[in-house]
């Protein structure tokens, strides 16, 4: 074998170093330099310095033994094997790594020189370097054993591995998340079994949290069951809410797969709806057909289930499971009949449990007790309880037993329908039939009571249930007179309710009281506010905290007890409490301002809602819009107006007959006073019901919004005589109103009345508008009118044939925007003007009227 030489460090030998032959050894150029073999002593043993130490690493020739079956001298590649195993036990891998390294560079037998090296001596020496936190250094050798053709997995045993993983968990768990992907990309490609370092799901859950998506697939990609962890990978930020990072883990997973993954395509839909995105979901879908890829029966029921709210589209869904041939099972069935129920579809939900039904007695399918419960909460929902009994039966006759969630809805079938008796034997055969309630369910029950004003039931069957913990409410009695008790059942009830029968003699049940229940309680409170308030301490007292509803049904309780002001300071203390009152609160404040005659405070809590971002809804809308039966001043009108404004730009429909009668008799009150007779209009003039009034009802709220910056051209085109007739009353009492306050009339009163030719209909309805207003400006009013001709001037222009024509076109003073007819006349506007004189001598008059 040839001789070679390795020299660690760079470092000079000392002088007093003994050498067992006279050539001294050629000075490298690196550390690493391979010294070329000695021809002249072909069994010399080369001398191995150490940068860390001053005396030669191995031993003079005479310590080499000689082996006497052999024959001769142990191989030198013997001895450097046994040195480097050595040299890993003490710790010093990089002196372990560069024998590696010369080996490998000198071409001599590595596979052998490996089957030398003692695993033991090597693994504790990783284990030792590692744990002094050296682990970048291991990676380094174990890359230089990777080049002696050996996978490095063989020279790590228990102990190296085991402080791996130690070294790891230390390194996710202080957050280095990336850092640890990047060692176990490594460990992986030195064939260490990576599931084995690192539990998956702790590594999954950490990148989730981080928001990481990209490093949780490329972690998942090391291992060999990497499809299940891409979907893993989704659900758990679908879990989080974080659809873009689920939407990244999708694609890149896509890339990392050879076919497509049913379980992914499912994963990902399932994402979609947990995060409240149907519409992604739709377009995945979309993306599977373009690539003509077929979902399977659980891809298309995630998609239907995510679509459940959208009957139409999960039909269409169906609709295309069936032409692709994939037969429908009975979650698919039990996903339609959702969707029906969602949409309110009785009669369909009928036809698909009729099919349903059709197909267990074939055989083909068997219904579970969720097809059954859903139906029923179809029937319940819809108030049909002797529909929803009737279910109750055939699911009994078919062997399936009813479960919690069926006796539910059974119950608030029949609670819905106000049958309060009915239900209580709904629960008495619950029971019976050894099914526990929840709290939902008796929550259903005291909810009854409460809308049929059984207070008193109701309180009683919540002690009953609470078992031991009657002392509570007990003592909230004791703080209450007589009186007061009393008058929480002073409403009368219904009249299929007893009031006075007494709870039913079921056992004592496991009932734990919710938000929710005590919600139900203090509406039984009626207008007894320290019940209420005293219910909502004992909420606190067991650990539950007031929602939403419990502070606005407080509110309510307090405002319809004539505590106006303490209902505005509840309403105030959900802020504090670190509870943003919603639109339910601040529509049930306003409701109670409005029932104390204090719109001034209704109005300014609509706008601190609004200043909140808090969107009013159609209650809250309804109710300032009827918070008035008459209007007695401009800003009153204006402030309606522009909720009205406000309603109609949110996207709701108002009833705008109400709000165009409260407006129009403010506006007829510009007539009143005069000595002039009122003529009154018919019935069929002031109602006109067929005719939608957001267009009347648009034009006096953009008028009357240019109060002060003088009197606007009334534009009454598009209107009927009679909302003409409103629309200039109401400018009227607006200038009125604003002469009062020492705003004086600068202008003429310009009145717009519409095209004076063109079609024969059009200029009837001009004509007719015409004729009312004069009767109303002249005739009742005393204004002077006159009538309003353009200018029209002439200009030759040349026609298409090349030859000079003459056109009319209108003035300058012509408001008209509409372009020219196809018979090139100009469109002339006819209007009419009462003289600035005129309005301030009828202001005179009327000024004069209201000092007498």
């Amino acid at each position: 074998m040839k001789d070679f030489v390795i020299i660690l460090g760079s470092s000079t030998p000392p002088t007093n170093l003994h050498h067992q032959h006279s050539s001294k050894p050629k000075k490298p150029n690196s550390s690493f330099n391979k010294l070329s073999p000695s021809k002249k002593h072909p069994h010399s043993i080369p001398a191995v310095y150490s940068h860390q130490h001053s005396y030669p690493l191995l031993p003079s020739s005479s310590s080499v033994r000689w082996d006497p079956a052999s024959g001769r001298r142990d191989s030198p590649l013997t001895y450097y094997a046994e040195m480097a195993s050595k040299l890993a036990e003490d710790g010093r891998l990089e002196d372990f790594g560069m024998i590696v390294e010369t080996v490998v560079a000198s071409g001599a037998d590595s596979s052998r020189f490996v089957s030398m090296l003692n695993v033991e001596f090597v693994s504790k020496g990783v284990a030792l370097s590692v744990r002094e936190g050296n682990v970048k250094s291991v990676i380094e050798v174990l890359k230089k054993v990777e080049k002696l053709g050996v996978p490095p997995v063989k020279l790590v045993d228990g102990f190296g591995l085991d402080s791996m993983k130690g070294e790891l968990r230390r390194i996710v768990g202080s957050g280095e998340v990336e850092e640890a992907v990047d060692l176990l990309e490594v460990l992986r490609g030195f064939q260490f079994t990576i599931k084995e370092v690192v539990d998956p799901s702790y590594i999954i859950k950490v990148c989730v949290d981080k928001r990481n998506p990209d490093l949780a697939i490329r972690y998942a990609c090391l291992l060999p069951h990497a499809q299940i962890l891409f979907c893993s990978i989704i659900n758990e930020f679908g879990k989080k809410r974080d659809l873009v990072s689920a939407l990244t883990a999708y694609e890149m997973s896509k890339k990392n797969l050879s076919a497509p993954n049913m379980f992914l395509y499912r994963a990902i839909i399932d994402t979609c709806g947990l995060c409240g995105d149907y519409m992604t979901s739709r377009t995945i879908y979309e993306d599977l057909v373009d690539e003509k890829i077929t979902p399977n029966i659980y891809v298309f029921n995630s998609l239907m289930n995510v679509n459940a709210h959208d009957l139409g589209y999960t039909l269409v869904v169906y609709k295309d499971m069936q032409n692709l041939g994939i037969k429908a099972d009975m979650a698919s069935y039990n996903i339609l009949l959702k969707a029906c129920c969602l949409a309110h579809r009785v009669d369909l939900a009928q036809d698909i449990y009729n099919e349903v039904k059709h197909l267990e007695s074939t055989g083909v399918l068997k219904l579970d007790v969720f097809t059954y419960c859903t139906i029923i909460k179809v029937f319940a929902d819809a108030r049909l309880w002797q529909m929803a009994l009737k279910i109750k039966d055939d699911m009994q006759s078919a062997g399936v037993s009813p479960n919690t969630v069926t006796w539910s809805s059974l119950i608030s079938a029949c609670a819905n329908a106000g049958l309060v008796e009915r239900a209580f034997q709904l629960f008495e055969e619950m029971l019976l039939a050894g099914c526990e309630p929840n709290s939902q369910c008796c929550n259903i029950l005291l909810h009854a009571c409460v809308e049929v004003g059984q207070y008193d039931r109701a309180f009683r069957l919540f002690q009953r249930w609470k078992g031991g913990q009657e002392g509570h409410t007990s003592n909230i009695d004791s703080m209450l007179s007589t009186k007061q008790l009393n008058n929480r059942t002073s409403i009368p009830t219904a009249p299929n309710s007893v009031t006075n029968s007494n709870p039913p003699s079921f056992a004592k049940l496991s009932f734990k009281p919710t938000t929710a229940t005590y919600n139900i309680l203090m509406k039984a409170c009626c207008t007894d506010y320290y019940r209420a308030k005293a219910l909502m301490g004992e909420m606190k007292s067991l650990g539950l905290s007031p929602n939403h509803l419990s502070w606005s049904i407080l509110i309510d309780i307090c405002g319809a007890s004539g505590n106006v002001k303490n209902a505005i300071q509840i309403l105030k203390t959900m802020r504090v409490t670190g509870i943003k009152p919603d639109v339910i609160a601040y529509t049930t404040a306003i409701k109670v301002c409005i029932g104390s005659k204090n719109l001034k405070l209704a109005f300014s809590l609509f706008e601190e809602m609004k200043r909140h971002r808090v969107q009013p809804n159609l209650v809250t809308y309804n109710t300032l819009l009827r918070a008035r039966s008459r209007y007695g001043s401009l800003h009153e009108v204006q402030q309606c107006l522009a909720v009205y404004q406000d309603m109609r730009k949110a996207g709701y429909k108002s009833n705008d007959i109400y709000l165009k009668e409260l407006i129009e008799e403010w506006c007829e009150g510009v007539i009143k006073g005069n000595h002039q007779k009122q003529e009154g209009l018919s019935s069929s003039e002031r109602t006109d019901s067929d005719r939608p009034h957001s267009l009347l009802l648009e034009k006096i709220a953009v008028h009357l919004q240019m109060s002060t910056a003088g009197i606007p051209a009334v534009d009454l085109r598009g209107l009927t005589k009679v909302e003409a007739r409103i629309v200039v009353l109401a400018v009227l009492r607006m200038i009125k109103e604003n002469y009062v306050q020492g705003h004086s009339i600068k202008d003429d009163m310009m009145i717009i009345l519409g095209v004076s030719k063109g079609r024969s209909d059009a200029s009837k309805e001009n004509s007719e508008v015409k004729d009312a207003v004069m009767k109303l400006l002249q005739g009742e009013l005393g204004l002077e009118v006159l009538l309003v001709e353009p200018q029209i001037k002439k200009e030759r222009q040349i026609d298409l044939q090349g030859d000079p024509v003459l056109l009319e076109i209108a003035g300058k003073n012509s408001l008209s925007t509409e372009p020219l007819s196809s018979t090139r006349r100009p469109v002339v506007l006819q209007r009419l003007k009462v003289t600035r004189k005129s309005l301030y001598h009828w202001l005179k008059r009327r000024a004069d009227v209201i000092r007498r």
